[in-house]
């Protein structure tokens, strides 16, 4: 069986360093106040991530195709990262299926506040649109959420304060790129056409 993950993210932590390199990158964080071991699979922001170091910091190391279709290239020392380990076996499934494989990159293209909560617009990259519909599934850094709207260029998701407060998604900002994996139910159903 793969690795999965439902999308709900266990804790926030930072940035200590990441050095890329030519054959891919190394990235540090402060370590998680929940158990770790070596070997273990964390998302980080989304990406399915091996922990190859649990002292003095938590360490992955990512191939260039991960840093392709990611933004783990772009993290800056401090950023905030949205981690979650993988699901066990007769675990509920709070969010929905999430691989931890991510399709792309998307970039905000606007953040608004309604009542309470925030309005996210992000583009869709080229041949990603055939997975959206609106109350579908979708996946932004790591975090599960519902499909608001879609339209040709960009969807919308609307975050509620508890997923705010929980995730780096209180510090996104319009420009900012964010990971996206699409419904996996979606993909294996336009495979099927």
């Amino acid at each position: 069986m793969k690795i999965m993950f439902k999308g709900i993210i266990k804790e926030t932590v930072k940035v200590k360093e990441i050095k890329t390199r030519k054959n891919g990158a190394v990235l540090k964080l402060v370590r998680p106040k929940f158990k770790t071991d070596i070997g273990q699979s964390l998302a980080v922001n989304g990406v399915c991530s091996t922990v190859v170091k649990t002292h003095p910091y938590l360490q992955f190391e990512y191939m260039p195709e991960t840093l392709k279709c990611s933004n783990i290239n772009r993290l800056k020392k401090n950023d905030f990262v949205n981690l979650e380990p993988s699901l066990k076996f007769g675990a509920t499934l709070d969010g929905h299926l999430v691989l931890g494989h991510v399709d792309a990159v998307g970039k905000i293209l606007s953040v608004k506040t309604e009542g309470n909560s925030r309005v996210f617009r992000i583009t869709i990259p080229s041949g990603f649109k055939k997975y959206l519909m609106p109350k579908g599934s979708i996946t932004v850094e790591g975090v599960a959420l519902t499909v608001v709207g879609a339209r040709q260029n960009f969807f919308t998701v609307k975050i509620i304060p508890y997923t705010l407060r929980h995730t780096n998604l209180i510090w996104k900002k319009m420009e900012n790129k964010v990971n996206l994996e699409f419904d996996i139910l979606a993909k294996y159903l336009y495979a099927r056409k």
